[in-house]
């Protein structure tokens, strides 16, 4: 898609990014660094970049391969980590949040790239591209390194909402193994539940509800359901799409991002322990450096909101020109795979499934 308006930004054929310049913990600065990178490999991107138009003029200047590749938006205000998701739908008219989001909704860009507060960015998104018919909450699925050929899975919700019942799971199990499908190239991705044991009768009576619900969907949504998987199964080769509720979603995340850093913490004390080991830590640089590649959170940056009229990418509020250029890569191609439309049509078809299983197992459990 391209801006009729700015043929000169856009350039014919290009791929429309439109880019929250403003939320990031490290500035605009960042964030212009970050789509120059992301230009510079690929001459099929353009940009609306949204923010004050004075400063980010001098940035995008100083940046070659953003020649003639950004329209820039004057959008004065800016939403803070610390503000109100509830503040910013009142009065977040005038932000670069704001802004950005109805780029795409007016059809002007194909995808959303924000390192803003998240919670103000999801309430904003539902409010100004709403909902897709028939969902009820909107997901985050982010990617997760992985024992799997494709390298990650996908897992959601990890945030949006804490709250999910057995038809949200189903619509999140939809929407994952369209992401899978669409973003990762896997024909029929395998989707596990995840709950706190394998076995059928374990976890909460909505997660047992869940289970038969999605084990009913799956042939039709040619997507194959593994049954409930362990927190151990989300690094794994078992499955490539890890269905849970935002609470977990989002424990399992931070953890896993904490651990990570330890882990890289750790080794670089122990190659530092002795003079014997820092010779080996120069023996294993190669190794070290792909091993730091593969577990680097900056290289698979980028949070999806699933079940929107519309893509929006959530870059870490902290990513660096790094980080940034890995949401923009997941967000044109998400956009070049036209990911909106097919999701909107897996969510349609979960619509006719039938309820009357997934509500008589949850008196069941109720009963119990």
């Amino acid at each position: 898609m391209t801006v009729a308006k700015d043929t000169s930004a856009s350039g014919a054929g290009r791929t429309i990014i439109s880019v929250d310049a403003m939320g990031g913990d490290r500035g605009p600065a960042t964030v212009v660094a970050g789509i120059s990178r992301s230009a510079k490999k690929n001459p099929n991107i353009g940009f609306i970049l949204h923010g004050p138009a004075d400063e980010l003029q001098k940035l995008v200047a100083r940046r070659k391969y953003l020649a003639g590749r950004v329209e820039i938006r004057d959008a004065r205000d800016v939403v803070t980590m610390d503000d109100k998701p509830s503040q910013v739908m009142r009065h977040g008219k005038n932000t670069s949040m704001w802004s950005a989001l109805d780029a795409v909704r007016a059809g002007e860009a194909e995808v959303c790239v924000s390192c803003g507060n998240t919670g103000a960015l999801m309430a904003l998104s539902m409010v100004r591209l709403r909902k897709l018919p028939g969902v009820n909450r909107p997901a985050i699925a982010v990617l997760w390194p992985s024992r799997n050929p494709q390298g990650f899975n996908v897992m959601l919700d990890v945030g949006a909402d804490i709250r999910a019942d057995e038809t949200d799971l189903l619509q999140y199990a939809q929407m994952g193994a369209s992401y899978a499908r669409n973003g990762m190239g896997l024909e029929r991705p395998r989707v596990g539940l995840l709950n706190v044991g394998t076995e059928e009768h374990k976890g909460r009576a909505e997660l047992k509800a869940a289970h038969d619900l999605i084990e009913a969907v799956a042939p039709k949504s040619k997507f194959e359901f593994v049954g409930f998987v362990e927190g151990g199964d989300i690094p794994g080769d078992t499955c490539d799409v890890i269905v849970t509720d935002g609470f977990t979603g989002n424990i399992a995340l931070k953890t896993g991002e904490g651990t990570a850093s330890l882990i890289g913490d750790l080794l670089k004390e122990a190659f530092k322990f002795s003079p014997l080991s820092r010779l080996a830590a120069l023996l294993a640089l190669t190794s070290l450096r792909r091993l730091k590649k593969r577990i680097d959170p900056r290289r698979v940056n980028g949070g999806v909101f699933l079940g929107l009229n519309g893509t929006v990418v959530k870059s870490h509020g902290s990513a660096d020109a790094t980080g940034v250029s890995a949401a923009v890569k997941l967000a044109f191609q998400l956009a070049r795979q036209g990911f909106a439309g097919k999701l909107a049509a897996r969510v349609a078809s979960a619509n006719d499934l039938p309820q009357d299983t997934a509500q008589e197992n949850l008196k069941d459990g109720e009963q119990e």
